[in-house]
Parts: structure tokens; sequence; C-alpha cells
């Protein structure tokens, strides 16, 4: 785990269980390959829109984004991923292990996060590496997200 993140977490009495497991770069991939881990399995994804601001967006891993309505909602013509050069140097991450972990770095990400992911009992996301999963319970995912000095929004 990133150790940044292990002393936020701690800093911030954020209780969660730590599983380790083969990298895994997508959320096709972890449902192959790990079956242990409980709690909704959820992707982040990077964005930017055409006026450079960004975005990181959380969400059930099966879900797809409805990228029409992320546009009007932000009121930006155009909406695409991140370069990994802006990923690490917007929320300190590279490809494979973008998470809302990645928070902790960033005031001026806006993070959006599905509706679904914060009303569910258990949720997993990596711990700024794709080598490990954290799931947290609803009650310490909302305490992390308070601790967030960014914009957040639900959708």
């Amino acid at each position: 785990m990133d150790e940044n993140l292990k002393n936020y977490l701690t800093k911030y009495d954020i209780k969660y269980e730590l599983y380790s497991h083969p990298p895994v770069f997508s959320v096709e991939e972890s449902s192959k390959i790990i079956k242990n881990i409980p709690g909704l399995r959820t992707k982040s994804l990077f964005l930017k829109d055409d006026k450079g601001k960004f975005y990181l967006v959380c969400m059930p891993g099966k879900k797809r984004l409805d990228i029409k309505s992320l546009k009007k909602r932000i009121a930006s013509k155009k909406l695409q991923f991140a370069s990994p050069e802006e990923l690490k140097q917007q929320i300190n991450l590279t490809p494979g292990s973008v998470s809302l972990f990645g928070m902790i770095y960033s005031s001026s990400v806006t993070l959006f996060i599905d509706k679904e992911v914060i009303e569910s009992d258990l949720i997993g996301f990596h711990p700024n590496i794709n080598t490990e999963t954290i799931v947290l319970d609803n009650n310490n995912l909302k305490k992390f997200i308070s601790s967030l000095k960014c914009k957040i929004e639900i959708i």
C-alpha cells in the first residue's frame, strides 16, 4: 500500500481490510483472477474536459459511464481520458492503479461518486497500487470522503 495513504487512513481513523493479489488492470481481469474479496468492485476513471479541468469518477465496476450525461452536468463539449502524465501530476497515480484514494493528493480535481457506491455495505478500491485491494464498510467510506479537500458530487 502507498505509505502516504496508510498514514492518511490512520490519521483519520478509517478502518479497512487489505487484500493482496496479482496485479490487475481492469475490473474484468479482477473478476476472473480474484474471487475471495468481498464487497462491490469499483472502477475509477480519470477524465479531462475541454477547459482543462480534471475529474475522477468512481463507479461500480460493471456499470458503463454515461458520458453524455456527465458532459452535460459539467457543461463541457468534450470529455476524454487524461494522459498518464496528467494522472501522475494531478493525483499521483499511474494507469492501472487509478483509485478513489488518489484524491488525497488533490484539492482541484472534482470527484464524482456513483450513488450505488455510496450506498453499498462493503466497497473495494485499489490502495493506489494494483496488487492490493482495500475494502471499506459504508461508514468508513463516508468518513474517507468527508476527509477530502476536493469538490465531491454524487451521480
